[in-house]
């Protein structure tokens, strides 16, 4: 049995499948289960014991060559690649990214089977088109990660217990605790992470209150450590300037692995609606998240044990990148949540 998962992007999306991942590994020991994704979800899953297989897709390099002229040399490493995945053939190939990006290798896959959502849910971009097994739509208000469970439901697979599998391993620990020890966390201290970046400035919430709340976790005996991408530190400067305790950095320091290590030595995870909020979950940590224009029913942390903090507005969800709010303030979700909420429900969570 050759199965072939088509999940793109991006570290949530990825995380939203592993259960997925796992499922088909239990019904299938034998099977040779391969992934295709992009380099960012890519490094998560590398090494994943239900996976056999991860194809790299380096389109975010193809890009990188055509925008600096090179266009011949991306053409040629885009049929290089190309001619190189169709070379397998699959019994399945399944889209649970189901837009145009994953439409594009599920029309070039060569599989027997091809499934996925069919038209009538939100942004599918005409992914169906690509299927020759077109699973009725559900509704987009179901979590990611249950869409993706009865995707493959539909396609014929019962429901097993939910498990991730996500499993950092000691190289991550060899990474994380030496970091953790240059910000003053010792072995066995509890913490905090945080982290406050998001791609999307509606999702963002003000540094002068991440700064507050930092503050606050440190005075009551509670280290705060930021974590982040290497382009997050102009962001962390800013809730930086605000603090009056000494910030514990650690934006740009680890690889994937290393956050999720850390997600999961981690007493507690305050996020905003991003990626490493699902590492989190999925690590099983218990979160504290901060929602404004997206809804916690599509993107929450999954499972048991979390905390979604809201201002609760009639705008709220809007899905939408730039706020068009008239009836209140700019950004009014996310800038109404108060940080004596978010201090309270950290220290909850942590058994404080």
């Amino acid at each position: 049995m050759r199965i072939l998962i088509v999940k793109l992007s991006a570290i949530g999306d990825v995380v939203h499948t592993l259960p997925a991942l796992t499922t088909l590994r239990r019904h299938f020991p034998e099977a040779r289960i391969s992934w295709l994704v992009e380099a960012a979800g890519g490094e998560l899953i590398q090494g994943h014991r239900a996976l056999s297989h991860r194809i790299l897709l380096p389109r975010h390099e193809w890009r990188r060559l055509s925008r600096g002229g090179r266009w011949w040399a991306s053409v040629a490493q885009f049929v290089g690649f190309l001619r190189e995945f169709r070379q397998e053939r699959y019994d399945l190939a399944i889209d649970f990214q189901g837009l145009a990006k994953s439409a594009v290798w599920m029309a070039f896959a060569r599989a027997r089977r091809k499934a996925g959502f069919g038209s009538g849910m939100q942004s599918r971009e005409g992914a169906w088109l690509a299927l020759n097994e077109r699973v009725p739509p559900v509704s987009p208000d179901i979590h990611a990660l249950e869409r993706g469970l009865l995707l493959l439901e539909s396609v014929g697979f019962s429901r097993l217990p939910l498990r991730y599998d996500l499993e950092p391993g000691p190289q991550a620990a060899a990474e994380v605790v030496p970091l953790l020890h240059a910000v003053g966390v010792g072995d066995g201290v509890p913490f905090v992470v945080v982290n406050p970046i998001t791609r999307w400035p509606t999702k963002d919430w003000e540094p002068s209150r991440f700064a507050s709340v930092v503050d606050a976790l440190e005075g009551a005996g509670l280290p705060a450590v930021f974590t982040g991408a290497p382009g997050d530190c102009e962001a962390i400067d800013a809730i930086a300037a605000h603090m009056t305790s000494k910030p514990r950095r650690l934006e740009g320091r680890t690889r994937l692995a290393g956050l999720a290590e850390l997600c999961r030595r981690a007493r507690v995870v305050l996020s905003t609606d991003t990626g490493p909020m699902h590492i989190a979950a999925a690590v099983g940590t218990p979160v504290v998240a901060l929602f404004g224009p997206t809804a916690p029913c599509r993107t929450g942390p999954y499972g048991e044990g979390h905390v979604v903090i809201r201002a609760g507005l009639d705008c709220s969800p809007c899905f939408k990148r730039r706020c068009e709010t008239k009836r209140h303030e700019p950004r009014a979700c996310m800038l109404r949540i108060e940080p004596s909420a978010v201090v309270a429900a950290v220290l909850r969570q942590a058994g404080r």
